[in-house]
């Protein structure tokens, strides 16, 4: 059993590649890429699927006033007929980021030094992860499920909320005759006061917020914090700041478009940009460290190696002190030598009684 151990050793160490110093052994990275982010993955997409084709999670549905004339905009048709069609706007989130992250990583890889670059993650006898590879991978995984995290929760607030669009009533088609509308202050609760599709009515009620607009702020906002805390310009200063606004001025335009055609409010849009800004800037700044390089510790260099002194010298040079009886005996000494006698010390000043003296006493 040893032997084996020691023979995949040898076989590791000889596969190696030269350059040890950007090199880091993981043996956790695929266990944990396999049985916790591909689930955690997994179970994203299956929820937003629920809550985007699926009447798993029924909308709250809301009264309305009679004859509002902020829910009485003309319905403005079919979402592909819009100025900006989902399909449009799906494509834009998904293709934008994934080329210009793919761009700035292999432009980065072969310019910067080696110096600067991660250390390849060395797992097993065979499987070796690239610092190219493990970037890409990294950064389009993250936006991935901040994409479908950003869905959720736009979903999620369009049901829970049941706001209406502009266009509701006249996608309910409400008879007014039947509910006794006999003023615009009657508000109407009846939950089958609709005589529309019921498939637009649904729609008409999903609008805060908008979906559309929280999907391509987050998209910019990733976007634009990847192009500028990676993107090394040094010849020009107006190449980033122009490429940042014309993504922002883009995801903008989708919700000026949602407003002007009345399938959303400017509340609804402006609901949609925080979400999706918020969620980009969460990943970005706490998830995968503003886009820098994983910092891994270099190894503790041994101690410094003391060497032993030789035998017969002291360890520790002290400052040597001289206890009095070696004072005493000097001074005598000296005494001595002078031909002078050496005082005794002086009687106590105060004489005890004598026990002979204390007995007569008693």
């Amino acid at each position: 059993m040893m032997d084996s151990r020691l023979s995949a050793q040898e076989r590791t160490m000889r596969n190696l590649p030269e350059d040890r110093g950007f090199q880091k052994t993981s043996t956790y990275i695929v266990p944990c890429f396999l049985f916790v982010e591909l689930v955690i993955m997994a179970g994203t997409v299956l929820l937003a699927y629920y809550f985007e084709y699926t009447d798993t999670f029924p909308v709250h549905i809301q009264g309305f006033f009679c004859f509002d004339k902020a829910y009485s905009k003309p319905y403005p048709g079919p979402e592909e007929n819009s100025k900006a069609p989902p399909v449009l706007v799906y494509s834009l989130v998904t293709a934008i980021p994934t080329v210009t992250i793919l761009i700035g990583e292999v432009t980065s890889f072969f310019v910067k030094t080696e110096s600067a670059q991660e250390k390849t993650i060395v797992t097993a006898d065979c499987c070796y992860f690239n610092p190219l590879l493990r970037r890409i991978v990294r950064f389009l995984g993250v936006y991935s499920f901040g994409l479908f995290t950003t869905t959720i929760f736009a979903n999620a607030g369009q049901v829970v909320t049941g706001n209406q669009t502009p266009h509701f009533l006249s996608a309910c088609k409400p008879n007014y005759t039947a509910l006794g509308c006999q003023s615009p202050l009657q508000y109407i609760a009846e939950h089958r006061a609709c005589t529309g599709n019921p498939y637009l009515v649904v729609s008409a009620r999903k609008s805060f917020p908008s979906k559309d607009a929280a999907l391509s702020f987050y998209s910019a906002i990733y976007t634009v914090m990847y192009v500028t805390l990676v993107f090394r310009t040094k010849g020009t200063r107006l190449m980033k700041p122009t490429l940042c606004l014309v993504l922002l001025s883009l995801a903008v335009l989708v919700g000026v478009v949602r407003v002007t055609e009345h399938r959303n409010h400017w509340n609804d849009v402006l609901a949609g940009f925080v979400t999706g800004g918020a969620i980009a800037a969460f990943l970005v700044s706490c998830v995968i460290n503003n886009f820098r390089p994983t910092q891994i510790a270099a190894p503790t260099p041994p101690p410094p190696h003391r060497s032993e002194p030789p035998v017969g010298l002291p360890l520790l040079s002290l400052p040597r002190v001289e206890s009095p009886l070696e004072k005493l005996q000097g001074y005598r000494i000296l005494r001595s030598h002078d031909h002078q006698p050496i005082p005794s010390p002086a009687p106590p000043d105060v004489l005890l009684p004598s026990r002979r003296c204390l007995t007569s006493a008693v």
